[in-house]
């Protein structure tokens, strides 16, 4: 499958990574075409890099890895045109750094960044997840011992279950620890997740964990 990764941070070299080496065809997109971080990381990965346009247009689905508080202007440069009717994961976090250390959220409670993004781009189907752990945890749900969660937002009941597949599939999650949330308004939940996840990095000293949520059921819903 065709996969465009928008973001050329550790989260998209990472689940571009993964991608790859799972047999998808995966093209890095960054706001220019010469971006040095993308051409190395295409290198190291036998894939593609280009443009946000190039890449969506290259795509059968798209993952925005982008930082939250860019999200909607990396996603304007891939083109509404581009992401008409393909499934857009929504990986992306609204951390406002401007404050210094720890962020805040600059959407919240009323909002999240996932209903900004499906309002925008109406004919994409957002599927909020992976946003409330490390780059590597998404990857390799083994690096946190026991039994732990990953959640899904989204309006459309396919484009969640393909999504699944490809948690399942691809990046190695048992199907008991996806948990279907419900529309993307629950994204709000998740987003604001996001305090509570830095404080418990601080706490540990490791990003390395994950959320487990105790009583859930044993399939997925």
């Amino acid at each position: 499958m065709r996969i465009g990764v928008l973001g050329t941070g550790v989260v998209g070299q990472t689940l571009g990574t993964r991608l790859v080496q799972a047999g998808q065809q995966v093209m890095l997109g960054s706001r220019t075409r010469d971006n040095e971080k993308a051409a190395g990381w295409a290198r190291a990965a036998g894939a593609a890099h280009g443009t946000f346009a190039e890449a969506a247009a290259f795509a059968e689905a798209v993952l925005n890895c982008t930082s939250g508080m860019k999200s909607l202007e990396a996603l304007e440069a891939a083109g509404e045109g581009n992401l008409e009717g393909k499934i857009l994961v929504d990986v992306a976090n609204p951390l406002d750094f401007s404050h210094g250390m720890p962020p805040t959220l600059a959407i919240c409670n009323t909002d999240s960044l996932g209903e900004t993004i499906q309002r925008r781009f109406p004919g994409a189907h957002v599927v909020k997840t992976l946003n409330t752990m490390n780059a590597g945890v998404m990857v390799e749900p083994a690096r946190v011992p026991g039994r732990h969660n990953v959640f899904l937002s989204g309006n459309d009941s396919a484009a969640k279950a393909e999504v699944a597949r490809w948690l399942r599939e691809w990046l190695g999650w048992p199907a008991e620890a996806i948990l279907d949330l419900g529309d993307i308004t629950t994204a709000r939940g998740t987003e604001m997740l996001l305090p509570v996840w830095l404080r418990l990095m601080f706490a540990l000293g490791t990003p390395e964990f994950n959320f487990h949520i105790a009583g859930a059921p044993a399939e997925p819903r």
